[in-house]
């Protein structure tokens, strides 16, 4: 051992040892054996050195700047991409669906070890670039090589309440012209623009299949569309309200789970209008309460429209040109077509919701034509299935089915901003496969209201996520 140490360093059998623990311990953690083949490359370049396993520089003398400014890129490259699939990945809050729990602006510090880091399908990428490049018209990916989903093990599973990292579940179809939409959502849209026009020239009604048919066809003439793999959509932030298992209800606004309703968050709010007595409400003090002015609207009768949290209308309530302030609730029984599961059925809307259940891996529902909207999303394309209803029957995969065994666990996530944000009301659950990681720390909070360095939020760096 002494003349082994003395004839390869000790710094480099340190190295090696340190490397090669590393590396059997990744083994592990990854459970896929077959990259125990790697261990004689990390001996050879380090021990028996026969290979060159950095062919862009010299194994002995002095590189010039460049070839060292090469190697330290391609080392650095390397690394961060192995840390942003394994450890951790910086995000930035694009929206005010999460406010005011987090911020526009927010950068986040999100945990991949959470849940378990999830290996990559599509792994042939250019490191650090979005989705698209050039204008959008080119991926920066390549679906040559796509791996089926895994997760390796992490310290521990999506709970209720956590705020949660995923892919966009409705991003599997991207309007390249509108790509923070949801592509299904952009037909709907379109299909109630025609239903209103058919409506207004006193057109034969058509069956909401045609509606939706016509929809897609006059999105498709129009715009571009694409097609995108899981880990290759947008992600979005919002908070767990729902697990696997879990039966959910929105009554009048108020999230209720098994029953139960959901503990306070202090950051979640509700649209308001409040009426004053002709003044408005002192700029400052809309500014203390931390409301944006983007986020109040005036109206002509000089009331204000608003996002408040609880504590900001107990305050608002003592200020003396406030006359009135009033939570806006849509009511019981109001159809919005916008609404999961898109169906007529289930006169849903923002504040009146449900009940719903949050599928379960391995738990058999009994599926007929009225639930099936509820999950023929999930059986037809999250699990792969060939779905089809024909002569009033459902065909799972060729067979008539009146039951259904789910393959994964699902969440129900919404956004704290309860009357602005786009989630699972809008399009459903969350299959585990999309869940990224667990928000853990703001980093860095910039206003966008406010000028460099006004800017910095320093009250909100190094803030946990709650």
């Amino acid at each position: 051992m002494k003349e082994f140490i003395k004839k390869c360093g000790l710094k480099e059998v340190i190295r090696f040892v340190v490397t090669l623990l590393i590396y059997i311990f990744w083994v592990i953690w990854l459970g896929n054996y077959w990259f125990v083949f790697g261990i004689p490359i990390i001996v050879d370049i380090y021990i028996t050195k026969k290979v060159n396993w950095t062919p862009w520089k010299k194994r002995e003398g002095v590189n010039n700047w460049f070839i060292e400014w090469l190697d330290a890129l391609i080392f650095a490259v390397v690394a961060v991409t192995l840390i942003n699939i394994f450890l951790f990945q910086n995000y930035k809050i694009p929206t005010g669906s999460m406010e005011k729990s987090l911020l526009i602006n927010d950068h986040l510090y999100v945990s991949k070890v959470a849940y378990g880091p999830r290996l990559p399908n599509t792994p042939l990428s250019i490191p650090f670039m979005p989705n698209t490049i050039l204008g959008g018209n080119i991926k920066s990916y390549s679906e040559l090589i796509k791996w089926p989903y895994k997760r390796i093990a992490g310290m521990g599973t999506v709970q209720r309440d956590d705020a949660v990292v995923f892919n966009f579940p409705a991003g599997d179809t991207v309007c390249l012209e509108y790509p923070s939409a949801s592509y299904y959502q952009l037909i709907l849209d379109e299909a109630d623009y025609i239903k209103r026009y058919d409506d207004s020239i006193k057109h034969p009604p058509r069956t909401k299949e045609e509606y939706y048919s016509l929809g897609r066809q006059e999105l498709l003439r129009k715009n571009h569309i694409v097609v995108r793999p899981v880990d290759k959509r947008d992600n979005y932030i919002k908070r767990c309200v729902a697990v696997a298992g879990d039966s959910l209800q929105v009554i009048d606004g108020l999230v209720y789970v098994n029953g139960h309703k959901e503990k306070d968050i202090p950051g979640l709010q509700y649209t308001y209008t409040i009426q004053t007595d002709g003044h408005r409400i002192n700029a400052k003090k809309i500014r203390q309460l931390g409301i944006s002015p983007s986020d109040m609207h005036y109206n002509p009768d000089n009331s204000l429209t608003i996002f408040l949290t609880n504590s900001m209308v107990e305050d608002l309530k003592k200020n003396v040109v406030v006359k009135s302030i009033e939570n806006i609730i849509e009511k019981k029984g109001t159809y919005d077509y916008r609404m999961f599961p898109f169906d007529e059925r289930y006169p849903w809307n923002l504040d009146q919701f449900g009940p719903i259940y949050i599928p379960k891996k391995g738990v058999t529902i009994k599926i007929t034509l009225d639930n099936l909207p509820l999950y023929e999303r999930i059986i037809g394309y999250y699990e792969h299935n060939d779905l089809k209803i024909k002569d009033g029957k459902i065909y799972i995969n060729g067979k008539v089915s009146d039951t259904y065994t789910f393959k994964m666990n699902y969440y129900w996530m919404m956004g704290d901003n309860r009357h602005n944000s786009m989630d699972s009301r809008y399009w459903g659950y969350v299959p585990e496969d999309h869940i990224v990681g667990k928000p853990k720390f703001i980093w860095l909070s910039l206003d966008r209201d406010r000028s460099f360095p006004m800017n910095i939020r320093f009250g909100r760096m190094f803030k946990g996520v709650n």
